[in-house]
């Protein structure tokens, strides 16, 4: 029997770096937009609760981008196949760093990331029907001290828009590290073990459900 994978997933994210991780592992996929605004992924409130832990604030997210895509697929009467989430945070001492508001944000960001180390976490949910399931990936980083002419000029690529604790680690910023331990992947955005581990686990529920 074919794996339900086999056909392809979709995507429920508009991130590149995503795309370019999932198809460095062969998985063939389609990306979950809303037909109203070509080239924007499903939107989500991604603002953490009161109180809530990194871990379980990324877990929440993708679990809930996964239940909104599937939604969003039903509605749209699309052909049926496993929709496949992601959310990605930076953590320090516990607090959560997430998508800088601006570049002035960023900069304060990087402030706080310079001389120390920080977590990174990527939550990833596979949802098929009624099924959903999700993994967790953590991994430690640890950056040089920054100069403020570093953060400055770093700031002003605009790399850091959009990414959880400002800066992207396949860019410009991988000068900044000076250790890593966990997924490069999972800082990415996308932890390629977990992902894989995800899809095996719907393609055994499908042969022996």
């Amino acid at each position: 029997m074919a794996s339900p994978v086999d056909s392809g997933i979709y995507l429920a994210s508009r991130s590149p770096r995503r795309r370019e991780l999932l198809a460095q592992i062969g998985v063939r996929y389609r990306l979950l937009l809303f037909r109203a605004h070509p080239g924007r992924a499903l939107d989500v409130d991604e603002a953490p609760l009161a109180g809530e832990a990194p871990a379980a604030y990324v877990e929440r997210l993708a679990a809930v981008k996964a239940e909104a895509a599937w939604t969003s697929l039903e509605s749209r009467n699309l052909p049926r196949a496993p929709v496949l989430a992601a959310d990605t945070t930076v953590a320090v001492e516990g607090a959560i760093l997430a998508k800088p508001a601006d570049r002035e944000d960023a900069a304060g960001m990087l402030r706080r990331l310079s001389g120390r180390r920080h977590e990174v976490l990527t939550a990833v949910a596979l949802k098929d029907g009624d099924w959903i399931q999700g993994a967790l990936s953590v991994s430690e980083v640890a950056f040089k001290p920054l100069s403020e002419h570093e953060i400055r000029q770093y700031v002003a690529t605009g790399e850091c828009d959009d990414k959880a604790g400002a800066y992207a680690i396949q860019g410009r910023a991988a000068r900044f590290i000076a250790d890593l331990r966990g997924s490069y992947s999972g800082v990415m955005g996308l932890p390629l073990y977990e992902t894989g581990q995800l899809l095996e686990r719907l393609a055994r529920e499908r042969r022996h459900p």
